[in-house]
């Protein structure tokens, strides 16, 4: 065949199957061509450059940024939410409204998922949620310890039970501290039946949604009385500690921080949420930049909801590998 006759065919074949919206077995059926054959012919349309497809991202999205950084960290998505300000309670709303929108269109029935206490940015991702969806999960488990000062502990209450009740759930509270006294003390409140009962919950979750912190503590986790003394957080930021996640502490490359405080806290491993098939953080801000950084540096996690600030801070920060 001439060189001019195949491109003619080439053209016919894409013109029928974009432009007059013909399936492939139409197509292979109107000019006896295999539909095998048609298939090919399409391929070739877009590599002779005769066929051009586009996408226009609609205003207020940045799907260019979000593909780069999960190329970049290992993630199997990002969310990155359009914010007016770069301003913290502006990240909070937008984020936990993006958050939400992601929950509703990701839960799969029969989940069992692990919520982590004290999180303002999941506290606004459950405000956001829409009471008309009606995919069901399982459970909703709560992986941190929530006992603390009585008049801030219903947030982390809050959490699961209107997490669970939104989802159709059953809820599964942690009753009892996040940080115990002492690692005698945290094995004394581990054995309570009702708080093992939770804690054996933890190896079959299929989510978990996460806050991210830095070594300070943020006003909620600190208002909670689930706080370590000056000293040992000064201990932690000697060891280049930069961040948390459920209380588990990190330096900028991800790696964990081994202290004694580790053996206090009381809630979900380390293990236990690198064999969860999806865990998913919600956070951003400037204030949660270098903490971030090192949870993605470390691949912690696999979603991550923020904001296109954040995201463009860490899409200018040293990657993985590229760190001194």
């Amino acid at each position: 065949m001439a060189r001019s006759d195949e491109l003619r065919l080439i053209a016919r074949v894409a013109r029928m199957y974009h432009l007059d919206e013909m399936t492939q077995s139409e197509i292979a059926r109107r000019i006896s061509v295999s539909q095998a054959g048609i298939s090919r012919l399409l391929k070739r349309a877009r590599e002779e450059g005769l066929v051009r497809i586009t996408v226009d991202a609609p205003s207020g999205t940045y799907p260019e940024l979000e593909e780069r950084l999960a190329r970049r960290y290992g993630l199997t998505e990002i969310v990155v939410a359009e914010c007016s300000e770069d301003r913290e309670e502006q990240i909070l709303s937008r984020i936990g409204e993006a958050a939400a929108q992601y929950l509703e269109a990701t839960l799969q029935p029969g989940e069992i998922i692990g919520i982590s206490s004290w999180s303002e940015s999941l506290l606004r991702m459950v405000d956001n949620l829409d009471p008309s969806r009606r995919v069901q999960a399982a459970r909703v488990v709560q992986i941190l310890g929530g006992m603390g000062n009585p008049g801030v502990q219903r947030h982390a209450t809050a959490l699961t039970t209107r997490l669970a009740r939104l989802t159709g759930a059953e809820p599964m509270l942690l009753a009892t501290q996040g940080v115990a006294g002492s690692v005698e003390a945290r094995e004394v409140l581990v054995a309570e039946p009702y708080v093992a009962s939770t804690l054996a919950e933890f190896d079959r979750l299929t989510m978990a949604l996460v806050g991210i912190g830095g070594v300070e503590p943020s006003k909620l986790l600190a208002d909670s009385g689930n706080v370590f003394t000056g000293a040992e957080l000064q201990e932690l930021v000697a060891l280049d500690a930069v961040g948390e996640f459920c209380l588990h502490f990190f330096d900028r490359f991800g790696r964990p921080i081994r202290s004694p405080i580790e053996g206090r806290v009381i809630g979900i491993t380390l293990d236990q949420l690198r064999a969860i098939p999806r865990v998913v953080a919600v956070a951003g801000g400037a204030r949660k930049q270098d903490a971030l950084l090192g949870l993605l540096r470390g691949g912690l996690i696999d979603v991550l909801v923020t904001d296109q600030f954040t995201a463009q801070r860490l899409d200018a920060a040293p990657g993985p590998g590229e760190t001194s």
